[in-house]
């Protein structure tokens, strides 16, 4: 079964903008829905968010950067294109270092939208493949004991297998049990895969260090 379509969320107060958008991304085999304003795109019961937003820069009540702001607050963060009618360096500075893909400025190339759009989607589609395979490895990290999360931690930290028993008071052939245990349930295929792993792990907030009381020693 393929892929469904990416969806573009077009938000901005112009019908004839957003339509316009609309009937351009379409060509592309984009999905495209189509909002007033913020709080109308809010208010829409969806199940998994946009593979990416256009948000007109002024809008009535708020400003598209306080949009953006107020999704990242929640925990959401879609790729986002701005397009404005008015050319602002400081907008576009501060739209760009919160994570903005593109800042277009009105009247834009139709091809320089469609091309910020789809490094958008597939910037999007990365996303998400990432926040899978993070997800997988938080997994597996947790079904592993703590003494198994202590070995790994040593490992992944450089140390070799003598000083991973001085350090843990068990022998080397122990060691060698134990690691042979977490490669399996962490599916790595290498010790350079363990490694990759744990970096993925820390770098999401994920401490690798075991819990203080151990259930097997």
């Amino acid at each position: 079964m393929s892929d469904p379509a990416p969806i573009v969320a077009v938000i901005d107060d112009d019908i004839s903008v957003r339509e316009s958008i609309q009937g351009l991304l379409e060509t592309a085999a984009l999905r495209v829905e189509l909002f007033a304003s913020p709080r109308e795109y809010l208010q829409e019961a969806r199940k998994d968010g946009p593979n990416c937003i256009i948000l007109d820069v002024r809008l009535p009540g708020s400003s598209g950067l306080d949009f953006q702001r107020e999704l990242a607050a929640a925990g959401s963060h879609p790729p986002i294109i701005f397009i404005t009618g008015y050319a602002d360096v400081y907008m576009s500075v501060q739209a760009m270092k919160a994570g903005a893909v593109e800042f277009l400025t009105k009247p834009y190339r139709d091809q320089a939208l469609l091309e910020a759009v789809l490094a958008a989607v597939q910037k999007d589609r990365q996303r998400r493949v990432d926040d899978h395979i993070v997800a997988d490895t938080r997994r597996r990290f947790e079904e592993l004991t703590s003494r198994e999360r202590e070995i790994m931690a040593l490992t992944v930290s450089g140390l070799q297998t003598k000083q991973i028993g001085g350090a843990a008071g068990i022998s080397e052939v122990t060691v060698r049990v134990h690691r042979r245990e977490i490669m399996r349930k962490m599916n790595a295929r290498s010790l350079a895969d363990l490694v990759k792993m744990g970096e993925t792990l820390r770098s999401h907030g994920i401490s690798l260090k075991a819990d203080a009381a151990r259930e097997d020693e």
